[in-house]
């Protein structure tokens, strides 16, 4: 998969998901921007793919506000002069039954979930046209079936393929492609986070018996980000073990 020397910035990429995809791209050639809303997780990763002998740098910033999205991509092009791919992973969850959601919960889903992609492909748009190419790579979920008590982050997952397939159709004459993935449950920290009984629960639901990896989303996003996809747009690629295919 070629991504050599390719400029690829991802959005909530000190940790978990979005950290495993970085590391991918970075490992592929990628030159990778780390984004993160802390800091300190930004640093660190830079840090840590820096000793790997990656190129990289970090750019700390809410990209749920214009502010911050528009900074990610103004950072980005001042380091390395363009952008190639963009993976919009940062999210949020606050489940909860619908008659008990509150307005505050919903709103912060919606907002980080998809306004925040929303922002990001739009700061990055202009660039990606003049240069008529780009890979933009968004992150939805499994979840956007439905499932209960994830009516806000059911209804956000979903936005972002009605989202992604309608950057799909305004992008391809500039030689832009806009692709989704649909992961199910991965091991990051807030399933580690889970009660051991409630692991072993979720695990019985997956077909292929396990967990996903970072690494599995990383592999997904690798291709979508490569020269040999080129083809493909508008698709949204599950990458759950199965767990698409059944409810729950």
């Amino acid at each position: 998969m070629n991504v050599k020397d390719r400029v690829a910035v991802i959005t909530g990429s000190g940790q978990g998901i979005g950290k495993g995809i970085a590391a991918t791209l970075a490992g592929a050639g990628a030159l990778v921007v780390v984004n993160d809303l802390v800091p300190e997780k930004v640093d660190e990763v830079v840090d840590e793919f820096s000793a790997a002998g990656f190129d990289t740098v970090g750019h700390a910033a809410d990209v749920a506000t214009a502010e911050g999205a528009e900074g990610l991509i103004a950072a980005t092009l001042d380091a390395y002069g363009r952008v190639d791919v963009l993976v919009n992973n940062v999210g949020t969850a606050r489940d909860g039954w619908l008659a008990k959601m509150s307005e505050e919960d919903w709103d912060l889903v919606l907002n980080v979930n998809l306004k925040s992609q929303f922002l990001c492909c739009r700061a990055v748009a202009p660039h990606m046209m003049e240069q008529k190419s780009g890979r933009i790579i968004n992150i939805s979920s499994r979840a956007w079936l439905g499932g209960p008590g994830q009516a806000n982050y059911a209804a956000s997952k979903g936005a972002v393929i009605s989202l992604t397939r309608t950057l799909a159709l305004e992008m391809a004459r500039y030689g832009i492609t806009a692709n989704c993935i649909a992961p199910a449950l991965v091991d990051t920290p807030l399933f580690r986070g889970l009660k051991e009984e409630v692991q072993e629960r979720l695990v019985k639901t997956i077909p292929a018996g396990r967990v996903g990896t970072p690494q599995d989303i990383g592999n997904a996003a690798l291709f979508l980000a490569a020269d040999e996809s080129s083809y493909v747009t508008g698709q949204t690629l599950y990458v759950c073990g199965g767990r698409s295919l059944g409810a729950g």
